[in-house]
């Protein structure tokens, strides 16, 4: 009998675990949408809309608007009302309701912001473009060494309050790790309208030019390895709040994908490796999940997922500090010695 590897993710039903993370180059690009769910992908995450870039447009349009009408009375009736201007952001909409008419996955709206404001109506604009749900991508980083903590996350519980107003469609909170009490935090999430929470974000980090002498973005595409931190959280997570998971980075093999799933994911956040493989991979990652499902004799994703999580494992310490203790102890000079 087949394997059946549908998934819930967000209230939606998925025919596979295999999804596709908000990136420009895959899921900004209508062929390449077309490409990846030939190649198996149950859902994609469209590029995200972010606050900067629609407050920009709209403070210069409104910046153009009050010149011409102070400097010349009768331009009230050259310049057409604010609405009417077609802004970046109308064009993301746009794109985002051909999505929805080519693909027969689901498609998500991303937004990608810090803070409340007048932005965050493209929530419901998404939503009344077709979007079948929405992740909302919070990137802040604190500066001021007077903000405390509590500041910060409030800031976060505050944002997705404001999102979850808006829409009625799931909401989906990407968010990066540091945080004092994860488990604490993710819970606050979801006590202000998250359905789901994706683990995790990883922050462009800034570089130094030693020619120039100043920062400048360096986007490193992710490794493998970096899956073992989403597979600790996830498997903390899972048991303990009331909302679908989803996992990114490091996805780049079956091996990865599996222990995922073990620790309690929902679905599976592909980005890197497609860039660097293209949209075939997913098909690959497919067909050896399939593999070693039918081999280890499982009848269904469901049935695997979160079955070693933490509140699943028959030694959960090994996630925290015996894992890290017996990691030194172990440490041998094979992983020193010259190749």
């Amino acid at each position: 009998m087949a394997v059946d590897l549908k998934t819930q993710y967000l209230g939606l039903t998925l025919k596979n675990p295999l999804a596709v993370a908000a990136c420009q180059p895959l899921t900004g690009d209508m062929e390449m949408l077309g490409k990846l769910e030939a190649a198996g992908a149950s859902c994609v995450v469209m590029p995200s809309l972010f606050e900067e870039q629609v407050v920009h447009e709209e403070l210069e349009i409104s910046n153009l608007y009050d010149f011409h009408t102070d400097s010349n009375p009768e331009a009230l009736t050259n310049l057409p009302p604010f609405p009417e201007y077609d802004k970046g952001s109308d064009e993301y909409l746009k794109r985002l309701e051909e999505a929805k008419k080519t693909l027969s996955i689901p498609v998500i709206g991303s937004l990608n912001g810090s803070s409340k404001g007048g932005w965050v109506r493209y929530a419901k604009e998404m939503q009344d473009a077709g979007a079948d749900a929405l992740e909302l991508n919070i990137y802040f980083i604190p500066t001021d060494v007077n903000m405390t903590g509590d500041q910060v996350e409030g800031q976060y519980v505050d944002l997705v309050a404001a999102v979850r107003e808006s829409v009625s469609i799931p909401l989906a909170v990407k968010i990066g790790q540091n945080f004092t009490s994860l488990p604490n935090f993710a819970q606050k999430l979801v006590g202000a309208g998250a359905n789901g929470l994706v683990l995790f974000n990883r922050y462009l980090e800034a570089d130094i030019n030693l020619d120039e002498l100043e920062f400048y973005p360096d986007l490193v595409l992710s490794n493998r390895h970096e899956a073992r931190v989403p597979i600790r959280w996830i498997s903390i997570l899972r048991d303990q709040v009331s909302a679908s998971l989803a996992a990114t980075s490091g996805i780049h093999r079956m091996e990865g994908a599996i222990k995922l799933l073990l620790a309690g994911a929902d679905v599976l956040m592909l980005a890197s490796v497609l860039l660097m493989k293209g949209p075939n991979q997913l098909t690959t990652i497919l067909n050896d999940m399939t593999a070693w499902l039918e081999q280890k004799e499982y009848v269904s994703v469901q049935q695997l997922q979160g079955s070693m999580s933490c509140a699943n494992s028959s030694n959960p310490s090994e996630l925290v500090r015996a894992n890290y203790m017996k990691a030194l102890r172990n440490y041998t000079t094979e992983y020193t010695s010259p190749h």
